[in-house]
């Protein structure tokens, strides 16, 4: 009878045991399901990702100086599912986009643009461009191009200078010029300069003194 009781005590306690276990690991995979309910597995080309930042590297201006059209023509293959470029060419789900560069924002014939794209005015130029590409629908809200944007400034600027080969040929623009330090930081540099080397020359003449 005791060997019984032993042994049902013991079968007890090893249930309450892995009860217990069971509820503190329940909670904490729950507890990081939950940290990571937000993040995507996988990025989807061409789709943007919520709380994206703007570019944090050199300027479109700067990057557009080293661009690549080679490069921007791979870019353009995004753009071909809709767009043609070639001179001529038909207009698809998009229009066609031979010598775009510095063209109207709705300057193919028989193309039905939308009017919050015809609305904005002005040319297609290296600025517009790039902001066009960035966002389509934050550049003009209500636009019927679906196309998310190109997050990458490089990709970008290479697609442009693409363009701007296919009958366009604006001339590029100016790369922004780096300021060179203020004369007063210069002269506050040279001074800063000036006084270490006395205090050196001081320590040195103590320490000849010394000997």
């Amino acid at each position: 009878m005791s060997n019984n009781n032993t042994i049902a005590g013991w079968i007890l306690a090893g249930g309450i045991a892995a009860l217990g276990f069971s509820i503190v690991s329940g909670k904490y995979f729950h507890a990081g399901k939950h940290e990571r309910a937000e993040v995507m597995g996988y990025v989807i080309e061409g789709v943007e990702t919520a709380g994206g930042s703007a570019d944090a590297g050199p300027s479109i201006e700067t990057l557009l100086q080293t661009a690549d059209i080679a490069a921007g023509e791979k870019v353009f293959g995004k753009c071909a599912a809709c767009h043609t470029i070639n001179q001529g060419g038909a207009n698809g789900i998009g229009p066609n986009l031979w010598a775009a560069m510095g063209k109207p924002r709705g300057h193919v014939a028989g193309f039905a643009y939308s009017d919050a794209l015809k609305s904005v005015p002005g040319n297609w130029d290296w600025t517009s461009m790039n902001a066009w590409l960035t966002s389509p629908r934050k550049y003009a809200d209500g636009t019927k191009m679906t196309f998310a944007g190109l997050g990458k400034a490089e990709d970008r600027a290479n697609l442009m200078v693409y363009l701007n080969a296919q009958g366009s040929n604006l001339p590029l623009p100016a790369a922004p010029v780096i300021e060179a330090p203020a004369e007063e930081a210069v002269d506050a540099a040279a001074e800063a300069g000036t006084e270490a080397e006395a205090e050196e020359a001081v320590e040195a003449d103590a320490a000849a003194a010394e000997e």
